[in-house]
């Protein structure tokens, strides 16, 4: 038996090419016995198939019965290893879900809408008045999903640099010390927002309000809920804008296919969603119990990494998967996950997304990028791995 693949798999051949020994790996099967960037064992799962059911299979969790002897994927305090009670793990997720599943309902979502157009055709006026060139990261990438998250949960606009630098603080995957500090910050930020919002105003105001005024709910609770709301709003969608404009850009017809046709948002959308995340990381897993995939034996206790992005790039479910093209049939990508664990903000991901494409095609049908792809840098010590900068001109 060959030595596990240790991770992150080498990737020398640009940003918008997938690691070759990964999708070599793919072509031999779906389960694959690998090291963790800190050299533990696990297995990275990257079927789409076997993603997708394991994706909603109770035999896995975020909770580990001996959590010190757990493989980790990296030193993230969030995501590094495992979190939550064991014995209660499905009990307490079933509940979070219940306490945040309203405030996220269609209705609200639908309401919401206009003010992100609003906040996305200011953040364009603002680029149009500036000129050409300019950073899209830091003109619209990174203030877009910020403002919007702070709005849906009342968190100060004017705070943002110092939760931005908390919550990057707590993605830090190679520095533990580091994202338990950010994290153990962002979260005494929380439990001082709770505590302003009992004191007074309107308790249906935001999120972070209508959690502190539910019956049952403690202060640590909701403000733990509302920062990692905080957190997982707007760190992930800030990375599609910016890696879904980089595709869009950089693959040729794509720019103008949207700019000439604006029915294809949606399309463009999915499409964005699914192929900038090429694989090779994961979503953590633990074991509960002794089980069997793609006839390979998992045991209690072990780490498995469910690689959505992999899966998304199966050639089984997509053709020709490492092609961005808006004319790809439609097919249920796996990038909000599946089943149970859904992503809660998936709604509102896509009407962030759509906003800012629909009206900067419409807006910039010229735009293209000010310098070579091979000179933009990624953030690959935090979970999202974005960009750090997206030079435009037009």
């Amino acid at each position: 038996m060959p030595d596990p693949v240790q991770l992150p798999f080498p990737h020398d051949n640009g940003p918008l090419r997938p690691a070759p020994l990964l999708r070599a790996l793919q072509v031999q099967g779906p389960v694959h016995a690998v090291r963790t960037a800190v050299g533990d064992p696990a297995w990275l799962v990257t079927g789409y198939d076997e993603v997708r059911r394991l994706l909603d299979d109770d035999r896995l969790g975020r909770a580990h019965a001996q959590p010190e002897h757990a493989s980790r994927t990296g030193e993230s305090a969030l995501f590094g290893g495992p979190i939550g009670d064991f014995d209660n793990e499905q009990a307490d997720h079933r509940r979070m879900r219940s306490l945040l599943q309203p405030h996220f309902s269609p209705g609200r979502m639908r309401a919401l809408r206009g003010r992100v157009e609003a906040l996305t055709a200011d953040l364009l006026d603002e680029l149009a008045a500036a000129g050409p060139p300019a950073d899209l990261h830091a003109a619209l990438a990174l203030p877009l999903p910020i403002a919007v998250i702070c709005e849906l949960l009342g968190v100060p606009y004017e705070d943002r640099a110092r939760f931005r630098a908390w919550t990057q603080a707590a993605a830090d995957v190679t520095d533990r010390a580091r994202s338990e500090q950010g994290l153990g910050e962002l979260f005494d930020y929380g439990r001082q927002l709770v505590a302003r919002k009992r004191a007074g105003g309107d308790p249906d105001a935001d999120v972070i309000a209508r959690l502190a005024a539910t019956d049952g709910v403690s202060d640590d609770e909701a403000a733990a809920m509302g920062m990692f709301l905080l957190f997982a709003g707007h760190e992930t969608t800030v990375t599609a804008i910016g890696k879904g404009a980089l595709w869009l850009l950089t693959t040729p017809g794509q720019w103008q296919a949207l700019t000439a046709d604006p029915s294809r948002i949606d399309a463009a959308v999915e499409e964005i969603l699914r192929a900038p995340g090429l694989g090779g990381g994961g979503i953590p897993r633990y074991a509960r119990s002794d089980f069997e995939v793609a006839g390979v034996r998992v045991r209690a206790g072990d780490l498995v990494l469910l690689d959505t992005g992999a899966a998304n790039h199966d050639a089984s479910m997509f053709a020709d998967p490492d092609r961005f093209d808006l004319d790809r049939p439609a097919a249920p990508h796996l990038t909000f996950g599946h089943g149970a664990r859904y992503c809660i903000g998936a709604p509102l991901a896509r009407i962030e997304l759509q906003a800012v494409f629909s009206q900067l095609t419409a807006r910039f049908p010229t735009l293209k990028p000010a310098c070579a792809v091979e000179e933009l840098t990624f953030d690959h010590t935090v979970l999202t791995g974005g960009l750090t900068a997206l030079p435009v001109t037009w």
